[in-house]
């Protein structure tokens, strides 16, 4: 499958934006977007090689090692190539790398797994038991000689327990009480703040001057021997304990596992409270498949090993791409800016909105629809944009101006800035209350009947930000709902596929749902049948539609004008996506209620009145408000009230429901 154009392009801008970063990083100790956000581009350009093999590139960041050697100092060429781990990022990657493992292997492994220290990198040479070397993975071929600074860790030993040659790779890291004494210290003397502890430690040990090194809280854990002059242990396991026999330092929380559930288990340990409970950052756990024999099966690729990947926790900051921008109005008629974006995992919930707070926060930060942006989550149910990624710009974007006008306002639709105040707000007041109303109906039964979204969940949806416009509806998600007080995991669960079983609709109950003027049930159902589709419905102008048999002039021209607004259009576009609509089945010559004018009262046995007028339609007939000597009969159930009284008196004829289905089906 050849990959079209803009896919080619985007893979061309992540291949140069990811390598202009990961330089930074790992050549300067410098990092403009946070490593999650870093983490999150290499996806996504793993996803693009993955699904477009054509798109892979020698030089593209996930078939090679980052990193080149700091030319002050010196270089050293490793005796063993260096590598990095894949990363993986749901139950779903796991599974497939556990997979993957089976069909090369041949067997079913177990792992030992490790925490996964967010530090820098270290290959330590030790010969008869005395370090001769220390050296960072730099490119994987040729590293920095930084023995002088390793030498100062604390916890790092000079001497082996017995006299082996030894190779041996691991991890320096800065703890992180450390990490923030340091930044205030450096706070204090207006010099430059560190990013993080990776950066920390980095910066540390990537210098000329040990004394750095010496005054700043260090740390180290080895994890893997890369040669040994003695037997090579058989297990991951058996070679932790065997670097811990030497007398080096390992992390003691690692634990074998014979199946993912206990990887799983393991993984939302860490996730969790332990996470916070150790002085040094983590960013994930490592899998490594416990038996030597089977990592020689699996081997490696050109940068990472096939029996080893690393299992991130939900990151913080990530990036996703503006596919448009909305405006959702507040209880006093203040209107915000809402970023929607192609969805996307953070912090551990799935999102598909973003404040934008008002209009010279977009202007600061030039956010326009196209934009690949970054993305943060800090608790709050609506993340917010962070930063644009600038080098993943399409050509052609225009910066986004705030409207002048909005349906969400009604009366006149006029949108004012409040003077002194960034916020812009409605000209006429009560839009919230007019708008609540509005998404009640779209979710309520004669439009899309979205069970479990009745007046008082649209308000509390509206009031933390998650919906303002119908479209709104179709992104809510699971995580974002059991953020709210009252949903719990089953009511949550029911909402969204309710939500997910309405985006099936046929074209009058979309029409019905849009609330436009003078558009009723009736009347929907009467467009919908004569123009079948909503792109020639969208094309009609005020004659054409007046013209409709039961229209007029008065309707025809609200309809045709609805449609011609900017707004109204762009929610058109933003419910499609979403949407199936299907087309109103047309009523055939001779059906059964042709010509016919019915009345429905009452509660019926099981039917809602809805339902009872959309069959009196479809079966060619008029689905009547109220009785009169017109009405050819009416359907009434318990307690039908005046209406039934009134068809007594003229001698209209009264069915149940029974009777009603049964004239249907003859």
């Amino acid at each position: 499958m050849t990959a079209p154009k803009e896919l080619r392009e985007r893979a061309k801008q992540l291949r140069a934006a990811i390598t202009k970063y990961r330089k930074l990083q790992h050549e300067k100790d410098v990092s403009p977007i946070s490593a999650d956000a870093l983490d999150s581009l290499k996806y996504e350009l793993a996803e693009l090689e993955e699904k477009y093999p054509e798109l892979i590139t020698p030089d593209s960041p996930t078939q090679v090692v980052a990193g080149a050697p700091l030319p002050f100092l010196k270089k050293v060429r490793h005796a063993v190539s260096q590598w990095s781990f894949n990363d993986a990022f749901t139950e779903e990657d796991i599974r497939a790398f556990d997979e993957r493992v089976r069909k090369v292997s041949g067997a079913a492994p177990t792992y030992d797994l490790e925490l996964k220290i967010d530090g820098l990198k270290i290959v330590c040479t030790y010969e008869k038991g005395k370090l001769i070397a220390a050296a960072t993975r730099g490119d994987g071929i040729i590293g920095e000689d930084v023995t002088h600074n390793i030498r100062t860790i604390k916890s790092f030993p000079e001497r082996l327990a017995r006299p082996v040659d030894l190779v041996a790779e691991g991890e320096v890291y800065l703890t992180r009480s450390g990490f923030a004494k340091l930044n205030e210290l450096r706070r204090k003397q207006d010099e430059p703040l560190f990013a993080n502890p990776r950066n920390a430690a980095a910066g540390s040990v990537r210098q000329l001057d040990p004394a750095i090194a010496a005054a700043r809280p260090l740390g180290v854990f080895l994890y893997d021997v890369a040669q040994t002059s003695e037997p090579l242990p058989a297990t991951q396991s058996e070679e932790l304990a065997y670097l811990a026999a030497l007398g080096l330092p390992v992390n003691p929380e690692h634990r074998h596992a014979d199946s993912l559930e206990e990887v799983f288990a393991y993984w939302k340990k860490w996730k969790g409270s332990a996470r916070e409970k150790v002085d040094y950052q983590l960013d994930g756990i490592v899998l490594k498949v416990e038996s030597r024999a089977q990592q020689e099966t699996l081997g490696y690729t050109g940068k990472a090993p096939r029996f080893a990947i690393a299992y991130k926790f939900p990151p913080e900051q990530v990036e996703t791409v503006v596919e448009d921008i909305s405006l959702q109005v507040g209880r006093t008629g203040k209107l915000t800016p809402v970023a929607h974006l192609r969805s996307v995992a953070v912090a551990g919930t799935v999102v598909a909105r973003a404040t934008l707070h008002n209009e010279d926060f977009i202007k600061e930060k030039d956010i326009r629809i196209g934009d690949t942006v970054i993305l943060q989550k800090a608790g709050d149910v609506i993340p917010e944009v962070v930063s644009v990624v600038i080098e993943l710009r399409p050509k052609g974007t225009k910066p986004w101006k705030f409207p002048t006008h909005s349906a969400l306002c009604g009366g006149d639709g006029s949108i004012e800035r409040v003077p002194g105040e960034a916020a812009h707000r409605c000209k006429v007041a009560g839009s919230f209350e007019q708008q609540s109303r509005k998404l009640a109906y779209f979710a309520g039964k004669s439009a899309f009947d979205i069970t479990g979204m009745g007046k008082e969940t649209v308000r509390t949806l509206m009031e933390h930000d998650l919906i303002s416009d119908p479209s709104d509806i179709f992104e809510l998600t699971k995580d974002e709902l059991l953020e709210l007080e009252g949903f719990e995991e089953t009511k949550a669960a029911k909402l969204i596929q309710a939500i997910a079983a309405a985006k099936k609709v046929s074209l009058d109950r979309l029409l019905i749902g849009l609330s436009i003027p003078h558009v009723g049930e009736e009347t929907a159902f009467l467009i919908a049948t004569h123009f079948g589709t909503l792109a020639k419905l969208r094309s009609a102008s005020a004659d054409t539609l007046s013209s409709v048999d039961g229209i007029g002039p008065i309707i025809g021209a609200a309809v045709a004008e609805w449609f011609k607004d900017s707004n109204n259009r762009a929610l058109l576009a933003r419910l499609e996506k979403h949407l199936r609509i299907e087309r109103v089945p047309l009523v055939e010559q001779g059906a059964p209620l042709q010509g016919q004018s019915v009345v429905i009262t009452g509660t019926l046995p099981t039917l809602s009145r809805e339902e009872a007028e959309a069959h009196v339609r479809r079966a060619g007939g008029k689905a009547a408000s109220s009785v009169s000597a017109k009405t050819s009969f009416i359907v009434a159930g318990e307690n039908p009230g005046s209406k039934f009284d009134k068809a007594k008196e003229l001698g209209i004829s009264i069915l149940t429901e029974a009777e009603f289905l049964s004239r249907l089906e003859a």
